[in-house]
């Protein structure tokens, strides 16, 4: 298993455990939009800041999507898949 593998299976987890969660709220709408802003703004961060500590995630199409889909998990993901 590559960590492209691992990265992909990663990613399909976090993605049904955040459905299931999202589903299970009153308010879905507030929280699926808080979800896009807080991980939308973790990208961002990392990408302006992250070569202060050697991290380098750019911003493309797939990077940006993952990131108001999933939230924060995912910019976790691919910050531990760069040290990787």
């Amino acid at each position: 298993m590559n960590a492209d593998t691992i990265f992909i299976f990663l990613c399909i987890a976090v993605t049904a455990i955040i459905i299931v969660y999202y589903l299970k709220r009153e308010k879905k709408l507030i929280y699926v939009l808080t979800g896009a802003l807080t991980g939308s703004a973790a990208l961002f961060i990392i990408n302006r800041y992250g070569t202060v500590f050697s991290l380098e995630i750019n911003l493309n199409l797939f990077n940006i999507i993952g990131s108001v889909i999933l939230g924060v998990p995912f910019v976790v993901f691919l910050v531990i898949m760069n040290f990787l």
